[in-house]
């Protein structure tokens, strides 16, 4: 197919993605990666569009496909291959805790030292802590995005000095 007719086709069918994406993804800024990442693929790969072949079906298996892909090169990052006797699997995800009174302990003492944080570094770390992005904590606080970063570089510094004391 032509380049310009295929981008036409491309362009004005490529509005189901977005939401799409963000189905797959529950994530803002992974969704736009993956929509950027199936539109860069599709371009990529217009010659292997045949005319007449409904192009969303073509776009969203593209899409489903990266997706996946992705999902799996993330899990095979965190197994580590043991090359013992007795070939094992071992997952990174699994942390096991030896004393659970020891890590209450150590809880309490980085709550204290997020309470004693200056105001100035405490919210934007808090609401970084609580999930949000960057973006959206400048958005919140009414700050340029810059003084956010900052602000939550120093609130981990200080925290790490104060915690690294004890």
């Amino acid at each position: 197919m032509l380049t310009p007719e295929f981008s036409q086709l491309l362009v004005s069918n490529s509005g189901f993605l977005k939401p799409f994406a963000f189905n797959l993804t529950r994530d803002t800024e992974a969704a736009s990666d993956l929509y950027q990442e199936t539109l860069y693929k599709a371009l990529a790969n217009s010659e292997k569009y045949n005319s007449g072949t409904n192009i969303r079906a073509w776009l969203f298996t593209i899409m489903r496909n990266i997706f996946i892909n992705n999902y799996r090169r993330k899990t095979k990052q965190k197994t580590i291959f043991d090359k013992s006797d007795n070939d094992f699997l071992l997952n990174q995800k699994q942390a096991t805790v030896n004393n659970a009174a020891e890590s209450e302990i150590r809880i309490k003492e980085i709550n204290k030292a997020i309470r004693q944080l200056p105001e100035i570094f405490k919210t934007p770390f808090l609401l970084y802590f609580d999930g949000y992005k960057y973006h959206e904590i400048a958005d919140v606080l009414n700050e340029p995005l810059g003084t956010i970063k900052s602000r939550i570089h120093f609130a981990r510094k200080l925290l790490k000095e104060q915690i690294s004391r004890h």
